[in-house]
This record gives C-alpha cells, structure tokens and sequence, in this order.
C-alpha cells in the first residue's frame, strides 16, 4: 500500500524522542519520507529548527483517535516517545494494527518497567495486526536491545542442540529522564493490574516450541 511516509517519529519533543529524531535526521537514508508528529505545533517546529531539516510537521494527539488513524495511515512506519504507555500508548497502537502501519515504541524491559502496556496490547491488537500484517514492537530501545539481540549474537555462534544459560550485565553512568521516572512509579503503582495482564496472555498466547520463560 502506497503512503505519504516511510517513517512518523511521534513524541520528538520529549528528552528520548530528541535523540531519536537526532539520529533520524542524520542516518536516514538519502530520500526517505519522513515526519514528526505531535500535539505542539511550536515545540515540533523548535525541534525541526534545531535538526536543520526540512520535513513535514503533523498533528497528532494521544487524546484525539481521529488525528491517530490519519496518522497510522499516512505511514508504513511509526515510532512512539511518548510515554508512560500504559497512560498514552494504547490509542496509536490500535490505529496502527488497525492501517496495517509497522509500530516500536520505547517501553521499558517487560520484566522491568511496563510488562503491562506490553501484554495489554498483545491481547487487544495481536489478532487484528496479524490479519493487517502490521508489526507492533514494544521495547525497541536500550533496556531490551542489549539483552534480546546479544543473547541472540551470543547463541549463535554457540553449539546448537545443548542447554544454555546466558547472564548479561550493563554498566552505565547516568541519569534516567524524567519520563523513565514516571514509567517507573506508574509501574510500581499498578502491580496487581500488571499481573493479571500477565496471567490473562499467559493463559491467551499460543506455547511456542523450545521457548522457556
């Protein structure tokens, strides 16, 4: 299906999202179409001074399904910032299974800050987004890369066939923004609704063979 875009970065005037469209603007490959979306014109059109490019602006507000369908269907692909998802997140991810529009947002680890943004989602939208073929990718940011595609790199050069146990470490030096922060406490507070969302997709989601959790 023919779309305006390739990609529709929404949430680019938060700490995370400006790094994301930092490196947007500068990896891109030459003549991709691409946007930012949100519901501050003037902070978006900050954001697109500071990039130094030129690219369209459009409006979108988690609050308003209408502006994130015509959103999800402009698009083959969307990237979310804004968080904390389970407060912001769910509306475009609908619009998104719903148009067929590849989605990823940054959503902590699902052990560690919003397992219940991510099971929520897998039992409203999984079944709709297979049918549009549209991919939803939760935690596409650095709580989950270094752990899910290290292991992976790690195994692979492994011998197949036999038991493994992988441990990961991480240092850092820094601090978290304060929209991790909010994650973080919404999570805290919310540890009986997140495991009944974990009971229900673990009662929901097929087994898959030579999966372990």
């Amino acid at each position: 299906m023919e779309r305006s875009y390739d990609v529709v970065l929404m949430g680019g005037t938060g700490f995370t999202g400006g790094l994301t469209a930092d490196y947007l603007a500068s990896h891109l490959p030459t003549g991709a179409r691409w946007a930012l979306a949100g519901r501050n014109r003037s902070r978006l059109e900050a954001l697109r001074d500071r990039l130094g490019v030129e690219v369209p602006l459009l409006p979108a507000d988690a609050t308003d399904p209408d502006s994130l369908r015509e959103l999800a269907a402009s698009s083959r692909v969307v990237l979310s910032t804004v968080g904390p998802y389970v407060d912001h997140g769910e509306p475009l991810v609908a619009a998104c299974a719903e148009a067929g529009t590849d989605y990823a947002d940054l959503t902590g680890a699902p052990e560690f800050v919003e397992p219940e943004f991510v099971d929520l989602m897998y039992l409203k939208y999984h079944a709709r987004a297979a049918e549009t073929g549209a991919r939803l990718v939760h935690s596409a940011g650095f709580d989950s890369i270094p752990h899910d595609l290290g292991v992976y790199f790690t195994v692979r050069h492994l011998p197949a066939g036999v038991p493994l146990h992988v441990d990961g470490y991480v240092r850092v030096n820094g601090r978290i923004s304060g929209g991790t922060y909010q994650s973080v406490i919404t999570a805290v507070s919310r540890a009986r609704q997140t495991a009944d969302a974990h009971r229900r997709r673990r009662r929901a989601e097929p087994p898959q063979e030579a999966r372990r959790c």
